[in-house]
């Protein structure tokens, strides 16, 4: 990965893309996914994810939980998980505690996914209706559990 140019980098993405509808499946991507995102986080964010944090994405990726302590790179280890199934189309949800996080994390990760050809934004409770339906159409949504429930009930109810 680190022979390729920024923008051979960003074209996996489209890469990953056509094998998805080809026949190939995000667990057939996991690896070059990964190794992408890893490379890219190296050059744009200056930060190398360590083999745990691999490990950690791939436990994320399986849907299980991954107990990580404060500055274990958290953060960090969501990109993998969230690159991945982004390449689905179907919108990612990244769950943060609370609105601060949303926002630091979105901006703070954001030249990552922007430099692999994927959106991202966040949703906080000082939001109007208008600027959520932006951010929820992007590829990736950092937001907490409050905001999705209530946007989700606020949904039902309209």
């Amino acid at each position: 990965m680190q022979s390729l140019s920024d923008e051979e980098l960003a074209g996996k993405t489209e890469e990953f893309n056509r094998e998805l509808k080809n026949g190939k499946t995000l667990n057939d991507l996991l690896v070059p996914a990964f190794a992408v995102v890893r490379e890219a986080s190296r050059r744009f964010l200056n930060m190398r994810h360590f083999d745990v944090q691999l490990i950690g994405g791939m436990v994320l990726y399986n849907g299980m939980i991954s107990e990580m302590k404060t500055g274990e790179g958290k953060t960090l280890v969501a990109t993998l998980a969230a690159y991945l199934n982004s390449l689905e189309g179907k919108g990612v949800h990244v769950v943060t505690v609370n609105d601060y996080l949303a926002k630091r994390d979105t901006e703070w990760m954001s030249k990552l996914y922007n430099s692999l050809g994927v959106s991202v934004a966040f949703i906080t409770n000082n939001l109007t209706d208008e600027e959520r339906k932006q951010a929820y159409s992007a590829d990736i949504v950092y937001s907490t559990n409050n905001e999705l429930a209530f946007d989700y009930l606020r949904d039902q109810v309209q």
